[in-house]
């Protein structure tokens, strides 16, 4: 018999190796599959190896290249997955050597075979042998960011990237920057929105705490919030806190003459979108676009139930709207998604470096595309799922850049929210606010 939450953990590391698959989709469909015979703590324990063996592959792969003799590259693909698994167990949850090592085998030997095994046994016995993580870091004898990527699970290129945005020169420069970096390797908390239904009642339904930022917001230690009739009914939905906020600088912006036409123009999955649409005064009429045909059914489900609507799929840089057709503009710029690292712990290593200029490309067109589609006067949201300065201020910098925009500062309007202000925009942080690290920036047409 194999354990079941180890094998339930190497078949989300397969998924996302070999079908470039989703960990935060594909385990909560393989433990609802698996639930008759896995126990709840079986469950939170593949959570736990499943996430914590993807967050640390870079680390693990250090280890594991000076212990196998040929490159990791030429390895069968399941056999790496296995010896991660297995070296994770021993490195970072401190499992007993012996479990660790003999579960593995017995997965190895079922999957790839008899022979593959024994190159399991041997390595992981020379990973057991090697201590802790920090024993192995400082064997393998890094210094200055590589040793501190090493240490937190990210790739060099986000160590820096997160430097730079937190503007990490000073006393308490280098602690903040590994505090950031340790955040996102930290399981998050679930966080709700009351769209239509009173917070308080959300709160008592759910045995949750208000968050401490969106009047709307909802945290959750724990369980599972599909559960929930409000939830079910879509009176609330599973939202980051800092999402609920990005959508909110967006109307608490200030604008200059009417306010009846709002447009989110890149709206998939939907959640913000169905904030605007609860939160939107009597008379605004909702614009939500997208241009994947699949993510603009995930809008249209949002907002099954709100009236004054208006659900298209398009591309917001040919979008079939007239110029300046719109008092408000929401755009949620797709992004390398790096701000929500807690949530998707194999994107550090999918992503690379050469996914940004592309992205920040894109980002432009679509901003210019939102500043055509907004009046003059009205206002623009800009925000990504990431804190990189391509992506971010180095977008609106060029926006800003024309005699007709003008940047309006976020931070007054959310005075009770700290140390969020980067210039004029907005940048919220794991290890500062507890929500993905959002960017906010609002432009006006003038």
């Amino acid at each position: 018999m194999l354990d079941g939450a180890r094998l339930t953990a190497y078949d989300v590391l397969e998924g996302v190796s070999a079908r470039a698959a989703y960990a935060n989709l594909l385990l909560p469909q393989l433990l609802r599959e698996r639930s008759a015979d896995l126990r709840p703590r079986d469950a939170a324990f593949a959570t736990q190896l499943a996430y914590g063996t993807l967050r640390a592959t870079g680390t693990l792969d250090a280890i594991l290249t000076g212990l196998v003799s040929r490159p990791l590259a030429e390895l069968d693909p399941k056999l790496l997955d296995l010896l991660r698994l297995g070296a994770y167990q021993i490195i970072d949850l401190r499992v007993p050597a012996h479990a660790a090592v003999d579960t593995t085998v017995a997965l190895a030997r079922a999957i790839v075979g008899t022979g593959a095994s024994g190159l399991v046994n041997a390595v992981l016995r020379k990973v057991a042998a090697g201590g802790t993580r920090e024993e192995w870091v400082a064997a393998l004898d890094v210094t200055g960011d590589d040793r501190l990527a090493l240490l937190t699970d990210h790739p060099l290129w986000i160590v820096a990237a997160w430097r730079d945005a937190l503007g990490a020169d000073g006393p308490g420069a280098e602690a903040e920057l590994e505090a950031a970096l340790l955040a996102d390797d930290e399981a998050p908390e679930v966080h709700l929105v009351a769209r239509s239904v009173d917070r308080a009642s959300l709160i008592a339904a759910s045995d949750g705490l208000p968050g401490p930022w969106s009047p709307y917001a909802v945290r959750l230690e724990g369980g599972d919030p599909g559960l929930l009739d409000d939830v079910r009914s879509g009176a609330a939905g599973v939202q980051d806190e800092g999402s609920q906020l990005a959508a909110l600088a967006l109307v608490r912006a200030p604008l200059e003459g009417p306010d009846a036409a709002w447009l989110d123009m890149c709206a998939g999955p939907g959640g913000k979108s169905a904030l605007l649409a609860a939160v939107r005064p009597d008379g605004v009429r909702l614009t939500a676009a997208d241009r994947s045909e699949h993510r603009v059914g995930l809008v249209a489900s949002a907002l099954r139930d709100a009236e004054d609507v208006e659900v298209l799929v398009a591309d917001g840089r040919s979008g079939p709207w007239e110029p300046g057709s719109f008092d408000r503009v929401l755009l949620d710029a797709p992004c390398t998604g790096l701000g929500a690292l807690r949530r998707r712990p194999e994107v550090r290593w999918r992503r690379t470096a050469d996914d940004v200029p592309q992205l920040a490309e894109l980002q432009g067109e679509l901003l210019t595309a939102a500043l055509a589609a907004v009046r003059p006067g009205g206002v623009v949201a800009y925000v990504t799922c990431s804190p990189h300065t391509a992506e971010t201020v180095d977008v609106v910098a060029a926006a800003a850049a024309r005699d007709d925009v003008e940047v309006l500062p976020v931070a007054p309007l959310f005075p009770g929210v700290p140390d969020a202000a980067r210039g004029d925009a907005w940048q919220l942080w794991p290890h500062r606010h507890g929500t993905d690290a959002m960017f906010v920036a609002l432009l006006r047409r003038v």
